[in-house]
């Protein structure tokens, strides 16, 4: 699955026993029994999404570590960097599916980029489920497993809907939570500028440029974060470059110039520097640390 210093990237295509390469739905655990060696960091080309049934242990996602304990939901989106560690037996359900699945079903390609859980951020994407939606979600995924396994012409069609439901059932229990936190205004102000930070870190790193797509003031966007976030705009734009710098240190086999170069750093010790004062270990260092 690569070699030492290059954590692999997975295709469904190499997942599935079916070759489809747009969609994989499976019991986790015999999934786990096929791909026993995915408990190795790697990260995927594809959306990823995991119902725990049952299991205990701890699964990582982009550098942060959650216990795992049923009733709990992962939604990861592709290239971020996951593990496992797993105690005793484990079950629940598993969903691959590509970029490209919902398109020609969907006519807004940024639709599943709506849901909080499919921002790319860890701490949004691991959601326990309250108990009154546990059987609920669960019928689905069983709904899911049995549409996956027939011969039917419209199972995809099915499966599109099946987990549209699962993530607008979800969803409005996570708005509503974080609703009665933050104002709705506010609330998509701050998705916003999550979005375009994540789309523009690298070229974009002061917060009042954010500012300005946003039409608001440097000042306004600051205290938002904040006070709902607990840390500032240029905050948040720095972890998320911090981020993507961990991710291209574990996952390619990428020298430190050719990363502070594609990090758009003007050189390689002012990224140095950077980096190891907000991780507290430089670049060499956490590579090191992660083989």
């Amino acid at each position: 699955m690569g070699n030492a210093g290059h954590i692999p990237t997975v295709d469904i295509c190499n997942l599935s026993e079916v070759r489809d390469e747009n969609i994989l739905v499976s019991r986790f655990a015999s999934y786990l029994q096929v791909h026993h060696k995915l408990h190795l960091a790697h990260r995927h080309s594809f959306y990823h999404l995991l119902l725990f049934t049952k299991g205990s242990g701890t699964h990582t996602i982009d550098f942060s570590t959650f216990p795992v304990k049923p009733n709990q939901i992962y939604f990861m989106i592709p290239g971020q960097v996951h593990s496992w560690n797993f105690e005793g037996d484990v079950d629940g359900y598993v969903v691959n599916f590509s970029t490209s699945f919902f398109q020609s079903f969907l006519l807004r390609p940024d639709y599943l980029e709506t849901f909080s859980f499919f921002n790319g951020q860890a701490e949004d994407s691991v959601i326990d489920l309250p108990t009154e939606l546990q059987q609920p979600i669960i019928r689905l995924f069983e709904e899911i497993v049995g549409h996956s396994a027939q011969n039917n012409a419209f199972r995809y069609d099915l499966i599109r809907v099946l987990l549209l439901q699962v993530f607008l059932e979800i969803d409005k229990h996570t708005y509503a939570h974080k609703h009665s936190a933050v104002p709705s205004f506010n609330y998509t102000l701050l998705k916003n500028f999550q979005k375009l930070v994540d789309k523009h870190y690298i070229s974009l790193k002061r917060p009042m440029d954010y500012a300005e797509l946003l039409y608001i003031t440097p000042n306004h966007l600051n205290a938002l974060c904040k006070e709902h976030l607990g840390i500032t705009a240029g905050e948040v734009i720095r972890n998320r470059v911090l981020l993507e710098a961990k991710r291209m240190l574990v996952n390619q086999n990428l020298s430190i110039s050719e990363i502070s170069y594609d990090l758009n750093f003007n050189d390689n010790s002012y990224f140095t520097k950077f980096f190891k004062k907000y991780v507290g270990i430089t670049p060499e260092e956490f590579r090191k640390k992660s083989l």
